[in-house]
């Protein structure tokens, strides 16, 4: 290896000019080339961020899936299904309890939110009916009340009305 000297000043033109010259080319390779071919400036962020996103399998293809695991009788075949299909045992394994359960038919598909609970619905059942047994309970006494006031009014009529055949004869 030959290492060559050379004053400083004289390095620093050299290393400048060799600047120069690259600069230059980059130019001149640039000037038609279409947009994405350009250099990126270094502010401009390129990366591309990936978003997850839940893949979402229906029904069917995982019935579907079940049963070609379920056929499977070499080693490796069930292995080599789920990589066809890009599935995880876990997965597979959560499909076919749901499959055993009944729950992968199309006629009875899952709906979110809170489940129906039979008990609740009984008892909210029962109270609606309890206050509307109070409410007529409450109407029955009113109405036995005037009831009992009307019998008062025609006995005492009664007892007016012979006082009044001898008051005015």
């Amino acid at each position: 290896m030959k290492i060559i000297k050379q004053p400083k000043a004289q390095m620093h033109a050299t290393v400048d000019s060799v600047e120069a010259d690259a600069s230059q080319a980059a130019s001149r390779h640039t000037v038609g080339a279409p947009v994405s071919a350009l250099p990126l400036s270094p502010g401009n962020n390129s990366e591309v961020v990936a978003t997850a996103k839940r893949r979402l399998i229906a029904n069917a293809d995982k019935r579907r899936i079940v049963l070609a695991a379920a056929a499977c009788t070499k080693p490796g075949e069930i292995g080599a299904l789920m990589r066809r299909e890009g599935v995880y045992s876990s997965a597979l394994a959560t499909w076919r309890r749901q499959y055993a359960a009944g729950e992968l038919s199309d006629a009875t598909s899952k709906k979110r939110g809170p489940k129906a609970d039979s008990a609740r619905a009984e008892l909210k059942q029962l109270a609606l009916v309890t206050r509307e047994r109070d409410k007529l309970r409450v109407q029955l006494s009113n109405a036995q009340l005037v009831i009992e006031v009307q019998k008062k009014v025609a006995a005492l009529l009664e007892q007016l009305d012979p006082l009044q055949k001898f008051a005015s004869p």
